[in-house]
């Protein structure tokens, strides 16, 4: 098959390029490690790239919400080229590194955190046939690579040999490892619903989206990604009010970039993971199968127009709740890992396992099925908010004692004696 530039232009429109130029190379050994090496370094830019509008869009963003104006300088009235002044900023400081610190450690450290964070996207679907590689432990591959953020964050408070960063990094690792476990155990219901950890499968077994079919899970996912990438309200990794920015307090220049640079990355993926699994990723009505009457296929080129509306969507989401929440504390954090997301996802996990093998779900349809999980989750999240109710009235009784015996002991009186309007008047 000789090369056509009509042909190669056509399959780089219909996203058939790669099979268009094993096509014109034959069965040469080169052919598959060329076309991956291509393929890593599309993602990579395309990522690395991205990162200089995700900066600007969230800026412009905020400040709507906040009633200001954003960037409006650089760049014309929109402030385009706010961020590439800021990159350029960066990129020509010069590389400092302490004389206390441990080379090494220090150095590969935001090296590390952004290849994790380029290496995630291997098993991300963009469109129908086109991603990196179909594992079938696709979402276990994911959790593992994201798992080599702890560890670059610990290099990094480690190697500065500073008090403070080592006390960032430690406050890091126990919030990253403490909200692995709800993330974890809310992939599982998918998984559990799709039979299947490969991306592909999930996105396929996605008749229904699986936000409608269990939403508890959806959101336990959401909540669990923002304390992951480390954004508002759990940003303590940068808390600077508290530990002087935390990990990479020692980090100037490219280095101190380079952390944030993984953040954006992570939480676009974030996005895109959320939208593949709970949205059903480039799936929307048939479109991904659209071929025109002149035989042009565009169905991967519209998958990949719906993913990308669907990412940015969630990423919006991100970006609101940023301009919104305040921080929360240390301790609040924890507790509300620890001690409500956690048996709540175990709770959940139990539950879609139990009403998947209800004998009568096999004989039914994929929506019926689907509104069995959804009746199920609802349920689980009444319970759960009478739960919390009661919980919350107890807390409160106990605080109004609290304050009746401090009223009593304050005025003479026995707490006994005091009215309830002298005690909410005090």
């Amino acid at each position: 098959m000789s090369f056509g530039i009509l042909e190669f232009l056509k399959s780089l429109i219909d996203l058939t390029v790669f099979d268009y130029m094993r096509g014109v190379w034959g069965d040469q050994r080169f052919v598959e490690p060329v076309l991956d090496l291509i393929g890593a370094l599309v993602v990579s830019t395309f990522c690395l790239l991205i990162v200089i509008f995700l900066i600007w869009l969230e800026r412009k963003v905020i400040a709507r919400m906040q009633d200001r104006i954003g960037p409006n300088r650089v760049g014309g009235k929109f402030g385009l080229l706010q961020t590439v002044a800021d990159v350029l900023k960066l990129l020509s400081k010069e590389m400092i590194t302490p004389a206390a610190a441990d080379w090494w450690p220090y150095n590969l450290a935001p090296l590390l955190i952004v290849i994790a964070s380029l290496l995630m996207w291997a098993v991300l679907p963009f469109a129908p046939g086109v991603l990196g590689v179909d594992l079938n432990i696709g979402l276990f591959y994911v959790l593992a690579v994201s798992s080599i953020s702890v560890v670059s964050l610990l290099l990094a408070g480690w190697g500065s040999n500073n008090k403070y960063a080592l006390l960032g990094a430690y406050r890091s690792i126990a919030q990253l490892v403490s909200y692995e476990v709800p993330m974890i155990l809310s992939l599982l219901v998918p998984i559990l619903l799709a039979s299947s950890m490969s991306t592909i499968d999930i996105i396929n077994a996605q008749t229904v989206p699986f936000i409608l079919v269990v939403p508890i899970s959806a959101l336990i996912f959401f909540i669990s990604a923002l304390a992951e990438t480390g954004r508002t309200p759990f940003d303590l990794l940068e808390a600077d009010s508290e530990i002087v920015a935390g990990f990479h307090i020692e980090y100037g220049g490219m280095k101190f970039g380079m952390f944030f640079l993984a953040e954006f990355i992570g939480t676009l993926f974030m996005s895109g993971l959320f939208a593949t699994v709970y949205l059903g990723g480039y799936r929307l009505f048939g479109l991904e199968e659209f071929v025109t009457g002149g035989g042009w296929a565009l169905g991967r080129l519209l998958g990949l127009v719906v993913f990308f509306i669907k990412m940015f969507a969630v990423y919006f989401v991100f970006i609101w709740v940023r301009g919104t929440l305040p921080r929360f504390r240390i301790d609040q954090m924890l507790n509300f890992n620890w001690k409500f997301l956690v048996p709540l996802t175990l709770a959940l996990v139990l539950m879609v396992a139990v009403v998947e093998k209800l004998p009568f779900m096999a004989s039914l349809g994929d929506v019926s099925r689907a509104g069995v999980h959804l009746f199920a989750n609802l349920l689980l999240g009444l319970v759960t908010l009478e739960i919390l109710r009661r919980f919350a009235r107890k807390q409160r009784m106990a605080q109004e004692e609290k304050l009746a015996a401090r009223a009593a002991v304050n005025s003479g009186s026995e707490p006994g004696n005091l009215a309830p309007e002298a005690v909410a008047a005090h």
